[in-house]
């Protein structure tokens, strides 16, 4: 993978390429202020157009849902900080429990994805929410961490998504703003890769070829892996504000 200027490194910090390594096209490019997505406009006719038929969310996670709202009836477990030792050895600095953690954000990312509106609780724990600022916070409480805080009085409608053309999927990336990027997925091991981790799973699930590719969407941040787990970050938006271009 290399930036757009040629370096190997973007604003996100992007890995330069192993000299030996078969790249894998994730294309990394800040978008042009007047442009649209590349590719055909998967979006609907209408901003407001929900998808026809019943709304079905994972059922991974305990909820009720009533028209567009969503309330989850137990507390969530987000994937927590992991210490120096778990940053260098590469795992994004995410621990706990992997299946818990990687279901509660596939749950977050679909409610994103349907615009419905979702309350629920998190268990108590110092997490890493870096990854995790484009979906929707958690409800207020009192005396709640600093990061939970933070996490709502900055969270956006639209600020990461996903938009899919013919064998290859755009990425719009806003959660450092002011900085965005966009990045394109066309290599055929990425695609199978980010579609497989439509639902969460454990790595060991994946052929070796999708795991490097789990590995490189994780590191750019646009796949979570919590303790041998993985899932997909960015929504397919099935909502759109008005104007459509606000996002």
């Amino acid at each position: 993978m290399t930036a757009p200027d040629g370096t190997g490194r973007g604003p996100i910090g992007t890995r330069p390429p192993r000299p030996d390594a078969r790249p894998l096209g994730l294309d990394i490019r800040p978008p042009r202020p007047d442009a649209r997505p590349s590719g055909p406009d998967t979006r609907p006719s209408h901003p407001h157009t929900q998808p026809t038929g019943p709304t079905v969310l994972p059922p991974t996670v305990p909820h009720h849902l009533t028209g567009t709202d969503v309330h989850v009836t137990e507390p969530l477990q987000l994937p927590l900080r992991a210490g120096a030792d778990r940053d260098r050895r590469g795992d994004g600095g995410h621990r706990g429990d992997g299946r818990a953690a990687t279901q509660a954000v596939q749950f977050l990312r679909e409610c994103l994805s349907h615009g419905l509106r979702v309350t629920y609780d998190v268990r108590p724990g110092t997490y890493n929410l870096r990854a995790l600022r484009h979906l929707p916070p958690p409800a207020e409480r009192p005396a709640e961490a600093a990061e939970l805080t933070a996490w709502r009085a900055g969270h956006a409608y639209g600020m990461l998504y996903h938009r899919r053309g013919p064998d290859f999927v755009t990425v719009m990336d806003r959660r450092e703003r002011p900085a965005s990027l966009r990045f394109t997925l066309d290599h055929p091991d990425l695609l199978s890769a980010f579609d497989a981790l439509h639902e969460a799973m454990p790595l060991d699930a994946l052929p070796p070829v999708q795991r490097e590719a789990a590995d490189l969407l994780a590191a750019e941040r646009l796949a979570l892996i919590v303790d041998g787990w993985a899932v997909a970050l960015p929504p397919r938006l099935r909502r759109w504000p008005v104007p459509c271009t606000g996002i």
